[in-house]
């Protein structure tokens, strides 16, 4: 069985007994550890090789336990570790085939040496524009669109960063509802506001000398951005007098 970076237990533990699973009720599972994940994402997670559900003859996907598992691996080892889905599709092929292996740290480095050399963008998991047209389950003049409204941007490699996907997932979602994209600029506008504050906050670590203080700007920076996201949804939810599950 594969063995969770941090030292946790996998999602599909909550499923091991239960049998072949569809994607809706892998998704149930998966939103315990990872409020955003979406079905889109989990299709586009397959597309990549990083699981390979069985298929009924009807055509729909049916996951193992192990394939929750697995699926519940690569998420944490995008949010935690920054690692891109090729390098984690290795990582964990390799320790399937029981191979000793140790966790991949680009661009993670002690005092005074140099980062590993990698081709791969060690801040964070990219695709590329076809991969989020597909995974997302757009066309073109769509992306071109959120793009001129900044609710998607492009790296400036063309690639984008592999939350995107949730992004675009989401304003798909909200279109059905006949939100459209030109509606959304408010909440992106919003966004922005509030990613200003908290790098306000985090500046100053990121600027100090000692290596270990910038690198402690990062954990400070996530706590902070899970404090905002929290705080809106609980501002949205009381100006509209709802409660989510």
């Amino acid at each position: 069985m594969l063995q969770t970076p941090s030292g946790g237990a996998g999602p599909g533990a909550a499923a091991a007994d239960s049998g072949l699973m569809s994607i809706g009720a892998v998704l149930n599972v998966l939103r315990d550890e990872f409020p955003d994940i979406t079905i889109s994402k989990i299709r586009f997670l397959e597309s990549e090789g990083l699981v390979d559900p069985r298929r009924t003859p009807a055509g729909y996907r049916k996951f193992s336990a192990h394939d929750v598992e697995r699926l519940g691996h690569v998420l944490r080892m995008q949010r935690d570790h920054y690692l891109p889905l090729k390098v984690i599709r290795e990582h964990l092929d390799a320790m399937e085939r029981g191979e000793s292996v140790k966790l991949p740290a680009l661009g993670r480095h002690r005092d005074g040496e140099a980062a590993p050399e990698t081709s791969e963008t060690p801040a964070a998991a990219r695709i590329g524009r076809q991969e989020l047209l597909a995974a997302a389950g757009i066309a073109e003049p769509q992306l071109d669109e959120w793009e001129s409204y900044g609710l998607i941007a492009p790296l400036p490699d063309g690639a984008y960063d592999a939350e995107a996907v949730t992004v675009a997932s989401l304003v798909v979602e909200l279109g059905r509802f006949g939100i459209e994209p030109r509606h959304l600029r408010v909440m992106k506008a919003a966004a922005d506001r509030e990613a200003g504050l908290v790098d306000q906050v985090v500046a100053p670590l990121r600027r100090h000398r000692n290596p270990q203080t910038r690198a402690h700007a990062e954990a400070r920076t996530k706590e902070l951005a899970g404090l905002a996201v929290k705080l809106h949804a609980a501002l949205v939810q009381t100006a509209l007098g709802v409660r989510l599950p």
